[in-house]
């Protein structure tokens, strides 16, 4: 009896939490700043009616995955988002990548993840993988953004993901401030496939926040190609900038 006491008493003080925080810090939509609804997550209604989609999850031929066809072997491959600069969607991928509001990457996943369900081009993929952060900088940020993303689009598909799968074998800079040619020296041979027998024989979805050149998960891709051959790779990130890639 004393357990159930004790279990309404912590639910009735998270709800008195709760509460209070609403009352001084009230939920603001990370996109155009305005206070949110009540029972509306994550992104207002209209930010969302509002939102750069690109609709590459819908296509077997788009701008991305022809990109990718150049260079890595996949299935399929979508953004959901164009990253475009005075976006306030460029400002929601900053808060969960570098100012630790990793709820936000999980919720975009999970969008991101009932789109394609409704989609179907991703009916078949049995498992989804994240691109790692190497240890030292996933301790430094407190968690891997791509991981986060990985799981929304996991449950929003109902398949599963895998984080252990795939690792960084070693540390690499940043790829924010390098050149083209910089960023694809700057991760080879970073990856490795733990885990090979995860993997094989299955469609891997392999997702990450931001495409740009592509170097870092095209990469992880080949990696896990080399290690696995008879698997099927497809690519889903987040966000793409449109300056990266061929528009019709």
């Amino acid at each position: 009896m004393s357990a159930v006491r004790n279990k309404g008493l912590a639910q009735r003080l998270r709800m008195w939490w709760r509460d209070l925080a609403a009352l001084f810090w009230p939920p603001v939509c990370p996109v155009c700043g305005r206070m949110l609804p009540e029972g509306v997550p994550t992104v207002c209604m209209r930010c969302r009616m509002e939102a750069p989609l690109t609709g590459f999850w819908l296509q077997v031929d788009n701008p991305l995955v022809r990109k990718c066809w150049g260079l890595v072997p996949v299935v399929q491959a979508s953004a959901f988002l164009f990253f475009v600069r005075g976006n306030g969607y460029r400002d929601l991928i900053h808060a969960f990548k570098y100012d630790g509001r990793w709820r936000l990457a999980r919720e975009m996943g999970l969008w991101y993840g009932s789109e394609m369900a409704r989609g179907g081009l991703y009916a078949d993929v049995d498992v989804v993988v994240p691109v790692p952060l190497h240890l030292l900088k996933r301790l430094r940020r407190g968690y891997n953004q791509a991981d986060y993303i990985a799981r929304g689009i996991g449950a929003g598909l109902g398949v599963p993901v895998d984080g252990h799968a795939v690792g960084r074998r070693r540390y690499n800079a940043s790829q924010t401030r390098k050149s083209h040619r910089e960023r694809w020296d700057n991760v080879r041979d970073i990856f490795e496939v733990r885990h090979p027998e995860r993997l094989r024989g299955k469609h891997v979805l392999l997702v990450d926040d931001v495409f740009t050149t592509g170097a870092t998960i095209l990469s992880c891709a080949e990696t896990i190609l080399r290690a696995v051959p008879d698997v099927r790779i497809s690519i889903a990130v987040l966000a793409v900038s449109p300056r990266h890639i061929e528009l019709a």
